[in-house]
């Protein structure tokens, strides 16, 4: 059963498609799943199905919400549209011109002022960065195993940045939000110029900042454009946005593109092995500080750009 979950087309860790057509795909839980998973998979995906009708019924023609059209519920499984285009990462986003990437950005911050204000924003309340991290993971792997692959210098550099997000709180306010925009959430058809956005499983109230310096915007370089555009766009009698030049606005934005990287790091460091037990394991080692030093190297030209901005 392992093998033929392995060979499942587009599977993820709940769901599978079962049928992909040009407009409709059909998906179920995994088949390893037990009555009680698939029952929790199940009301998963009406509370999904709840969070898409609530934002389609805004019907903001800037950005495209696939409908989950039924979920059967005696056969566990979801009809869904098929969002058209293909996930909009920075290869595809640096070919396009510049109309349809300033399109793109104002689609994103229409959907993300459209998200908040679906339901009631909260008040002001200081949120503490480092509980949206695996942070006892990185403590942990910081003081007792990357010694092992990396530098005393590198080891200093990775303390100081645990110190400095695990103290750092903002103010910000509760509101409705994606949870969960990346690139393979976010899909771009160039033939039509339809923006798309799926997988609404994360769908929660979560803090303001969250979805505006999310790892898309982050991985395309375009969080500034997107936060002035959805200054400008949200209902300021609601709630008020600082100014991008804002001291306290530069460093949470600072930290929320610092958090995108650190999960990916900690991710890393949690599939590091010290004592791989084949070739394989130990090319997966190699490929993984690689990856973790690019991050380190993010985190240093982090530092001197938003140093410059001071």
């Amino acid at each position: 059963m392992a093998d033929k979950i392995k060979n499942l087309k587009n599977h993820g860790r709940e769901t599978y498609a079962v049928y992909y057509g040009d407009d409709f795909v059909l998906k179920r839980p995994l088949p390893t799943f037990n009555d009680k998973a698939k029952d929790l998979w199940l009301a998963k995906q009406h509370k999904t199905k709840s969070f898409i009708d609530a934002i389609r019924t805004i019907n903001n023609p800037l950005y495209n919400i696939p409908a989950m059209r039924f979920i059967n519920d005696e056969e566990y499984q979801i009809l869904e549209e098929r969002a058209p285009g293909e996930p909009l990462t920075p290869n595809l986003y640096n070919k396009l011109t510049k109309r349809q990437q300033f399109e793109i950005i104002t689609g994103i911050a229409s959907f993300l002022v459209d998200m908040n204000e679906l339901n009631p924003i909260g008040d002001l309340t200081l949120h503490k960065i480092q509980y949206e991290l695996k942070f006892n993971r990185l403590d942990n792997f910081i003081e007792n195993k990357m010694s092992v692959w990396f530098t005393r210098a590198e080891v200093k550099q990775m303390a100081d940045i645990r110190d400095a997000i695990g103290t750092f709180e903002y103010e910000t306010r509760p509101a409705w939000s994606h949870g969960d925009l990346n690139s393979g959430n976010v899909l771009y058809d160039t033939k039509t110029n339809k923006l798309s956005f799926i997988d609404f499983a994360e769908t929660s109230y979560k803090f303001i900042y969250r979805d505006i310096f999310a790892p898309l915007q982050v991985e395309l370089e375009i969080y500034k454009r997107v936060y002035e555009t959805y200054c400008q766009l949200h209902n300021k009698t609601l709630y008020s946005m600082p100014s991008i030049k804002n001291e306290n606005l530069r460093e949470i934005m600072k930290y929320r593109i610092m958090v995108v990287w650190l999960r990916r790091f900690i991710k890393a460091a949690d599939d590091l092995r010290l004592n791989p037990a084949s070739q394989k394991g130990i090319d997966n080692n190699l490929e993984k500080i690689f990856f973790m030093r690019r991050q380190m190297q993010n985190f240093t030209m982090l530092e001197k750009q938003f140093s410059k901005q001071a």
